[in-house]
């Protein structure tokens, strides 16, 4: 997909904030809502979306949901951390196909990052385990300040 577009209603994202796909949630506010990716890049990826948007990536947003989107991404990204003390932490945000977006719903990831463990292609492989994913949003939940 291009840059152009008209938003899809019926995306996976969309499902998820309406209720009709289950995720395992990590956080939720009036203009946020996290859960983990269940194709993860590594262990602890999180996926940060905005609850009241219809934009399909960053350059069709508002100013006032941006700011409410990045400071969510923030206290998702140190919950992580203080969770799951990894080396460091990656933060993405893909506009457009060409540049690696699957689902075109405006996200941000948060995917923690250890030495010596590379990043497992984005979108790609085998769903993780529902268990281990719903271990890793409590642990990163309890930390959510």
């Amino acid at each position: 997909m291009s840059f152009d577009g008209t938003y899809d209603h019926d995306n996976i994202f969309a499902k998820i904030l309406r209720g009709e796909m289950a995720s395992v949630r990590v956080f939720e506010d009036d203009h946020v809502y996290a859960f983990m990716d269940v194709f993860p890049q590594g262990r602890g990826h999180t996926l940060v979306i905005p609850k009241h948007s219809q934009a399909r990536n960053l350059l069709e947003e508002e100013p006032q949901v941006l700011s409410h989107l990045i400071l969510g991404v923030q206290r998702v990204a140190r919950a992580v951390r203080a969770a799951l003390n990894p080396d460091g932490v990656t933060i993405m945000q893909l506009n457009g196909a060409p540049a690696g977006q699957s689902v075109f719903h405006l996200h941000f990831h948060v995917v923690p990052r250890w030495e010596g463990q590379p990043m497992r292609p984005h979108a790609a492989g085998q769903m993780a385990d529902m268990a281990e994913l719903k271990a890793l949003a409590e642990q990163i939940a309890a930390k959510i300040s």
